[in-house]
């Protein structure tokens, strides 16, 4: 399922230095966190109301470690066994850092969202990170407040 770094599929031409299996999962959330925010704020531009300060506070609701921590939840059921087990070397990494606006189990659930969608983009799945990107604003987007 998994395969090497494709060159072809990446947005810019920087190989990681090492495969993605031997990547830390705090290096695949580091990358994981800013493909997200690119997806959402991409989202949100497409849509009708583009006052800065609607897209920013929009923004914040679906990057925060809150929101994808419950991200994270929803998608569970359709991760596959090799998601899964990314997401959870991804949960259980020690950042050494104390979140500030999260408590420490979203934040580590906020990680693991973000290992998977790292993991995801340095194996060339590019249409998986859409589908799962894609429920996961849906999904957030639609939900009952």
């Amino acid at each position: 399922m998994s395969g090497p770094f494709n060159l072809e599929s990446a947005w810019f031409p920087y190989e990681p230095s090492k495969p993605a299996r031997l990547l830390s999962p705090l290096v695949l959330a580091y990358a994981g966190d800013a493909i997200y925010e690119v997806a959402v704020r991409q989202y949100l531009i497409s849509l009708p109301n583009l006052r800065p300060n609607h897209l920013h506070r929009t923004a914040t609701g679906l990057v925060s470690a809150k929101a994808q921590s419950t991200i994270l939840s929803y998608l569970e059921p359709m991760l596959t066994d090799e998601e899964k087990d990314v997401a959870r070397q991804g949960r259980n990494a020690k950042s050494g850092t104390i979140p500030k606006n999260a408590d420490v189990l979203e934040y580590r659930h906020a990680t693991a969202f973000e290992c998977l969608i790292g993991h995801l983009y340095y194996t060339g799945q590019q249409a998986r990170i859409q589908e799962l990107v894609d429920s996961s604003i849906q999904y957030m987007m639609n939900r009952p407040k």
